[in-house]
């Protein structure tokens, strides 16, 4: 029997975990993805004769399907990851660490914050108070920022803790950000395991992880949009933008929401509602290249500074990040990067007086999907058993992360092969 022909609609994590499952299950996969590179949000291009990534992705410890993803694709030595959670956090030149104690969570976090010189004792007490309270509530109602009020935490408290380590998990204001997933958050990085929110990222450009997942595919369509798909009796018709026709036996649309609502055409048709109440917020990577030489940190936070974190990618090369980036995501390019420079070099004692080499830009209006109070977020199941849904923005259990997106390609490839009778090996 000849093997099963699956059609994959989007090259970014969701589509390539997806592709890797249905490739090990026997499967004949073909990727389509609309851009020329492949990795989606985590991708990398070249600005000026250095290749960036499209902003500076990081996972934690307990992001175990990622790791698990990379490893399967052959580069696990292409990823770091912390012996234990260190982070070094400035404010106004002032420099301090939170590093993991060793004793068991969530006392471990609790004993890191008594040398912590950004927050009072008044404000560790009002930490460790709210922290025990987010082990017991599993999913509270509303935002996170009205959570925060409600026990009792200052201004300052928000300023030095839950501004720059939510913010950027979640990309998104503490104001608009679901109270129920930064308890998640909280919980799974912070309280359940010492260990689980040791900080990793890709040594090596993204888009070669990307491309090693896709090996072993059978074809890969660049630059090629599907357009809509067409049910038929043992397939699925699948046009592209090109007006080509192909017929698979099944597809997975690893795809945004509106990308998905245009080719679902009539998306309650395969029981999926909501796609229209699902609204992006921005991601920004401002790059600098400077003359000072490698600095004494890889990574770093910073306090009261539209930069939330700084990775250092290279000797006199700092990567910085801006989530919840919609204010500025539209600013020129030399505007920004003036504006970071000063934020940065102002921050950082161990620049003051080095001189801007230059400076890029890499920005997402998309970075990720927030879903609006009453949203239903899709599973990967259709009212088509050859149809399924993937994507970081899906009802995976986790917020939009690179971790969603590989659960919900695994999953989606998943559904797929238990609803169809193909004699595949497993």
């Amino acid at each position: 029997m000849a093997a099963p022909r699956v059609a994959v609609a989007g090259g970014g994590l969701a589509g390539l975990a997806a592709a890797l499952d249905l490739t090990g299950a026997g499967c004949e996969v073909h990727l389509f993805e609309r851009s020329r590179l492949l990795g989606g949000r985590a991708t990398s291009f070249e600005i000026d004769g250095h290749t960036v990534d499209n902003g500076q992705h990081v996972y934690l410890a307990c992001c175990t399907e990622f790791t698990d993803f990379v490893e399967r694709a052959g580069m696990a030595d292409a990823l770091y990851l912390q012996d234990r959670f260190d982070v070094t956090v400035y404010s106004h030149g002032v420099r301090s660490e939170l590093r993991a104690a060793n004793l068991p969570a969530p006392w471990h976090l609790v004993a890191s914050m008594a040398a912590y010189r950004h927050l009072g004792l008044r404000g560790k007490l009002q930490l460790t108070r709210a922290l025990l309270a987010l082990s017991r509530e599993k999913a509270p109602p509303g935002n996170f920022a009205a959570w925060l009020r409600r026990h009792g935490q200052s201004d300052e408290t928000i300023r030095a803790f839950w501004d720059p380590f939510m913010v950027p998990a979640l990309n998104a204001p503490l104001e608009a950000m679901s109270a129920a997933e930064a308890a998640f958050v909280i919980r799974t990085a912070f309280l359940r395991d010492r260990d689980a929110a040791r900080f990793g990222y890709s040594k090596v450009p993204l888009a070669q992880i990307m491309e090693a997942a896709a090996r072993d595919l059978a074809s890969v369509r660049r630059a090629t949009v599907v357009s809509g798909i067409a049910s038929l009796d043992g397939g699925v018709r699948v046009r592209s933008a090109d007006a080509q026709d192909d017929v698979f036996d099944a597809i997975v649309l690893a795809l945004p929401p509106r990308a998905l609502q245009r080719v679902l055409l009539e998306p309650a048709r395969f029981g999926v509602a909501d796609l229209e109440k699902f609204e992006a917020s921005a991601i920004m990577d401002v790059h600098l290249w400077h003359d000072r030489g490698r600095l004494d940190f890889d990574f770093c936070a910073l306090l009261d500074s539209p930069v939330q974190w700084i990775f250092q990618k290279g000797d006199g090369y700092l990567c910085c990040s801006l989530s919840a980036a919609s204010a500025h995501v539209s600013t020129p390019t030399e505007e920004i990067v003036g504006a970071m420079w000063r934020e940065v070099s102002a921050a950082l004692p161990e620049l003051r007086g080095a001189q801007l080499v230059r400076g890029a830009a890499t920005r997402n209006p998309e970075g990720t999907y927030n879903a609006r109070p009453g949203a239903v977020r899709p599973t990967a199941r259709t009212l088509d058993p050859r149809v399924t849904i993937a994507g970081s923005w899906t009802a995976t259990g986790w917020p939009d992360t690179m971790e969603s997106a590989v659960r919900s390609g695994r999953e989606a490839a998943r559904v797929l092969l238990e609803r169809n009778a193909w004699k595949t090996k497993r």
